[in-house]
């Protein structure tokens, strides 16, 4: 399996940074590199930029690009955050997917449900 990008939604969480580390060493295992998704909700903007430090900082020499999304705001009630994570992996051409699953937060479990369901990439849930 040719994996150049893992894909990794994110929300500041330990079970999140647990996700992160799992991504860096599956990427690093095939000489790709990581996508983290930061899945944002209203209160959680603050954190955007630590997260995203900490993921640079667990990556060590692995390739990090990073972005972020809303995964539900008052503006798109019917969009699904797990969607909004599908579509940011398909925009980075994703081959792997690492989602949290371990109690993650309840926007970033959604999402994590939804992926699993629906991925066209393989997905691992740590």
């Amino acid at each position: 399996m040719d994996i150049e990008t893992v894909f990794v939604p994110v929300d500041g969480s330990p079970q999140s940074v647990r996700a992160v580390e799992v991504a860096v060493a599956v990427a690093d295992r095939h000489d790709g590199g990581v996508h983290a998704l930061y899945l944002l909700d209203h209160e959680a903007e603050s954190h955007t930029q630590e997260m995203m430090v900490a993921t640079q900082m667990l990556a060590g020499d692995v390739p990090v690009r990073h972005s972020s999304a809303y995964g539900f705001t008052t503006a798109t009630l019917a969009q699904h955050p797990g969607s909004v994570v599908l579509d940011a992996s398909e925009d980075v051409d994703a081959d792997f997917v690492v989602v949290p699953r371990q109690r993650p937060s309840a926007l970033l479990g959604k999402a994590a449900g939804y992926v699993l369901q629906y991925a066209e990439q393989p997905v691992l849930s740590v």
